[in-house]
């Protein structure tokens, strides 16, 4: 993490704005992330892996450990090119860039899926690309948009339009076996039941400290 500070606070390293939204979601470390900045950067795309450790003050066999793991996930290569009839090998960063494409593609073709936009309407704005993450979380885990949208109505009757909110939600009806529409409507008719001294409407009821 060190070594990721020092680098953006140089003011000699450009970062593609796309490579530091998504280089989490191509699964690369931040001592990857590093390494491919500086690789970028480079007037040259001939690989010098001293010159690399003696740039980046970092162990020689770290940096050829970081170059390993970068092209077993496919995120560059090296490849061999003669050069005045010399041979010499060059790093190839296209696989990278189209992993950038095809993660910034997925992103829009989530935009249009209909769970967003519904989303987008409650809140009377655009989701930013943090919420997005945060739904698709929801659905990578196995939640229905069915019972996301409840979720979401369930935030509104209470006045909140926050995920943070809405997750808490699904998370104690995911924690109660919830997974349906009637799945909500028999807990509230049980909450009702056993509360009913009370006199509560359900949307007064706070699900985090039940």
């Amino acid at each position: 993490m060190s070594q990721l500070i020092e680098l953006l606070k140089s003011i000699n390293y450009q970062i593609p704005k796309e490579l530091m939204f998504n280089y989490k979601k191509l699964n690369i470390t931040d001592s990857e992330f590093v390494l491919i900045i500086y690789l970028i950067n480079q007037n040259s795309n001939i690989y010098n892996p001293k010159q690399i450790s003696n740039d980046l003050k970092i162990d020689l066999n770290t940096v050829l450990e970081t170059i390993s793991s970068l092209s077993e996930k496919n995120i560059m290569k090296i490849e061999m090119k003669k050069v005045n009839n010399v041979r010499c090998e060059f790093i190839n960063l296209d696989s990278l860039f189209e992993k950038i494409a095809f993660s910034l593609i997925d992103v829009d073709e989530k935009k249009d899926s209909n769970i967003y936009s519904v989303f987008e309407t409650e809140f009377a704005r655009t989701l930013s690309p943090m919420e997005y993450e945060i739904i698709t979380g929801w659905l990578d885990n196995g939640y229905s948009e069915e019972l996301i949208k409840l979720a979401l109505k369930e935030a509104t009757y209470n006045g909140v339009n926050n995920l943070r909110y809405i997750d808490k939600i699904i998370y104690e009806w995911g924690r109660k076996g919830i997974k349906t529409k009637e799945d909500v409507e028999n807990d509230r008719r049980k909450f009702k039941s056993n509360n009913s001294n009370k006199n509560k409407e359900l949307f007064d009821y706070d699900w985090l400290n039940e």
